[in-house]
């Protein structure tokens, strides 16, 4: 298993792993139209499990801004607000108050949830396809770093209907990746040392 401290560590811990890991996949579309959908995806998603603010004048500007300072300052998107600076040391990262929901399955958590019912609001496209494909692998690595030993993925099938309240459908032919794979990618499988020889005493004489 792979240990916090061996991960990236996170610019503000309070919106999670999966969030950061969206941040980063945002920055690698080269299209800068589908970048700033995605960007814009991302950001309805950090509204969804951010603080009951939302009735704050300031919420979407704090919640712009954050997406920005997760990517260290590097995210090339269009924003409807100014964009913050380095420089700007002024921005404090306060603490997130999670709205009091219960969790319908722990390993994914309140953070996944909201993914999908973000996705379920988002018009049919192909973009939303790889979104959903996207959001489904996710599941798996979550349940990975919850249970390695138990993980089927009929089950995952399973999760991911009801947690989407069956508004979002894996296609037919979809495969999660194997365990192994993300095991692998996540640098997690150690090598199997050889087994030793054990050493013979040699007699005395």
């Amino acid at each position: 298993m792979e240990y916090n401290t061996q991960r990236k560590v996170l610019v503000i811990p309070e919106y999670g792993r999966h969030i950061h890991r969206m941040i980063d996949l945002c920055m690698q579309i080269e299209d800068r139209e589908k970048r700033n959908e995605f960007a814009q995806f991302v950001v309805k998603t950090m509204a969804q499990v951010n603080s009951n603010e939302k009735d704050s004048a300031l919420f979407m500007h704090k919640i712009w801004d954050h997406l920005f300072i997760m990517s260290d300052y590097k995210l090339d998107v269009d924003s409807p607000y100014p964009k913050p600076s380095p420089e700007e040391k002024s921005i404090e990262s306060k603490p997130l108050h999670y709205k009091n929901s219960h969790i319908t399955y722990r390993p994914y958590g309140t953070i996944l949830e909201s993914m999908l019912k973000t996705l379920s609001d988002m018009p049919d496209s192909e973009d939303k396809d790889k979104l959903v494909e996207l959001t489904a692998q996710e599941m798996k690595k979550l349940y990975l770093q919850w249970n390695i030993n138990t993980c089927d993925d009929e089950v995952l099938r399973k999760h991911f209907h009801k947690l989407s309240e069956g508004k979002l459908q894996l296609p037919e032919d979809f495969q999660f990746k194997s365990t192994k794979v993300i095991m692998q990618n996540a640098g997690t499988v150690q090598k199997k040392k050889k087994p030793q020889a054990k050493k013979v005493p040699q007699k005395k004489f």
